[in-house]
């Protein structure tokens, strides 16, 4: 994590060098859904509705090309569909890094991005009751037993967007986790693997 943070800051740090850096902010919701195979049988999760905001950088590469990035807070998790009591929320500090094109179309620009995330889990929860779970218990932590997950998780982002010349932006973006965020690669002697992926939409402005 300490490596995820000094490359942020790094990055952060190079955009004050570049003249035409553009900073802002963005928040909007989030809907997730965990991805967990066990045994050979994968189950996709029903959704949980959640926030994804912070604050967003734009490097200029080239005319119209951009590294965009920023800090931001996504939250993550799902719902059992066959146990609606059983619930995960899971809070990540999340750092993309999209290669963005933004052409002018219009009175604006559009803003198409696609690149990997990393991210890093504050704070995590399993709630409800599932097997020998029962109650509320800390995800990242050792009381989740068979279900702790790793603080860790990386994937991939989609962003599509519109930026209008007076600085306000409209968009949707997805997440897809491409890491077994679970501690416990087996369970019973079977494979176990917990793969994060969420969708949504934003407001925001560009300073």
């Amino acid at each position: 994590m300490k490596k995820v943070l000094l490359s942020a800051a790094a990055m952060l740090v190079a955009a004050l060098s570049f003249g035409q850096v553009k900073f802002g902010v963005v928040a909007g919701p989030n809907f997730s859904s965990s991805t967990v195979k066990s045994a050979g049988d994968k189950e996709t999760s029903g959704l949980v509705t959640n926030v994804r905001a912070g604050v967003t950088v734009d490097l200029p590469l080239a005319d119209e090309f951009f590294i965009g990035t920023g800090l931001l807070y996504a939250g993550k998790g799902g719902k059992n569909k066959d146990n609606s009591d059983f619930k995960t929320t899971l809070s990540y500090l999340q750092v993309p890094i999209l290669f963005t094109y933004k052409p002018e179309v219009g009175t604006g620009k559009l803003v198409l991005g696609i690149g990997p995330y990393l991210a890093y889990g504050i704070s995590g929860k399993h709630k409800g009751g599932i097997g020998n779970l029962t109650g509320d218990l800390k995800a990242f932590d050792d009381e989740s037993g068979a279900f702790k997950l790793n603080r860790f998780d990386a994937g991939g982002t989609i962003q599509v967007g519109y930026e209008m010349k007076q600085g306000l932006y409209f968009g949707i973006n997805t997440d897809l986790g491409l890491v077994n965020v679970a501690s416990n690669k087996e369970i019973a002697g079977q494979d176990f693997s917990w793969r994060n992926s969420s969708f949504g939409a934003s407001v925001g402005y560009k300073f």
